[in-house]
């Protein structure tokens, strides 16, 4: 062909509508598989490469998906859009971030406004955010469409991401006991974030099954920041006795129980034993590297940016699909036998 190939001559070589064209370009599950086969080889003969923006007209959309947080880890939110790119970048659409305020009043309001100011087609909402009952009814209700990544079951399963957070801590504490350690500290997140809630329980409930208790001068909150980690890693660090091992609600927290423990002489892991969740680029790098709970964050977000595609386009989202990933525990030096 001499001029650029249009989907109609696509659509005209491969002996199909130009609909059923539209479904393979699109990623539709929809579409046999000898009729994908034949429109995807002559797509590749011809060197046919649909315009984004007439794609966009044609379908009445943006082609822009947009990402809602309220997250302070930096790291977590970039393994996130990684994950989402990677799939939007094959499928032909954008990634707008919106960060939030996720306690303010008017969140709901100013999220929904993004969506509808930014001509977003649809939203992945990451934790604390995506546990907003109310959001997702404000969304559902505007005809918004959504998939939220979460750490408990809190939607139908086409519209979220969950990660076992319960199931791995209970592997974490079932480790730390096999090393010997019963003297056990914790500082948690907020406790208002369902995450914090289910890290916790998960942790706490298996010491007990184990017969290690947990006294309450053992547990601190903070804030899922570094800043926080340290004055609760001194909280904990000047009790008498001294604990023998502390689990950080996340990386960021257990950098900062390192750096206390520096600063107080206390050697790490052969006086102190520590344990972070995430797995951020930290975790390795700090020293003693950290052994921690792995989120798979980039596979969780495809997952996610998959689903939102899904609804976007107007297909039922695979039943093989997963909802549930459980995160898996790493372990490296920060922690010891005893």
């Amino acid at each position: 062909m001499n001029k650029r190939p249009t989907i109609n001559d696509v659509a005209r070589l491969a002996g199909v509508s130009k609909r059923t064209v539209s479904r393979v370009i699109n990623g539709a599950s929809n579409v046999g598989k000898a009729t994908r086969e034949k429109i995807e080889a002559v797509i590749a003969e011809t060197g046919f490469s649909p315009d984004k923006q007439a794609r966009g007209l044609a379908a009445s959309r943006s082609y822009l998906i947009g990402l809602i947080y309220d997250n302070p880890d930096a790291l977590y939110i970039d393994q996130v859009q990684r994950g989402v790119l990677n799939i939007c970048s094959d499928k032909g659409y954008e990634l707008v971030v919106h960060p939030c305020r996720y306690t303010q009043e008017g969140f709901i309001e100013n999220c929904v406004n993004f969506v509808r100011r930014s001509n977003i087609d649809g939203v992945i909402i990451l934790p604390p955010v995506s546990e907003s009952k109310a959001l997702s009814e404000t969304l559902k209700q505007n005809d918004i469409s959504y998939v939220r990544i979460a750490s408990v079951d809190l939607d139908d399963h086409s519209n979220i991401v969950v990660s076992d957070d319960r199931a791995a801590l209970s592997d974490l504490a079932r480790y730390m006991v096999s090393l010997g350690h019963k003297d056990i500290g914790v500082i948690t997140g907020p406790s208002q974030y369902y995450s914090s809630q289910e890290r916790l329980e998960g942790f706490l409930e298996t010491l007990n099954e184990l017969h290690v208790d947990v006294p309450s001068h053992r547990i601190v909150q903070g804030k899922n920041t570094y800043e926080s980690g340290i004055e609760c890693a001194r909280n904990l660090l000047i009790q008498s006795p001294r604990v023998k091992a502390i689990f950080a609600n996340n990386d960021e927290m257990a950098a900062g129980i390192l750096k206390v423990a520096h600063e107080m002489g206390i050697k790490v892991p052969d006086e102190l034993s520590v344990a972070g969740f995430d797995d951020n680029l930290l975790a390795a790098r700090v020293i003693p590297a950290l052994t921690t709970v792995q989120r798979p964050v980039q596979d969780m977000a495809a997952i996610a940016a998959r689903k939102i595609i899904a609804h976007i386009e107007g297909y039922e989202v695979s039943e093989s699909e997963t909802y549930l990933v459980k995160p898996h525990l790493i372990i490296r030096e920060s922690i010891k036998k005893i």
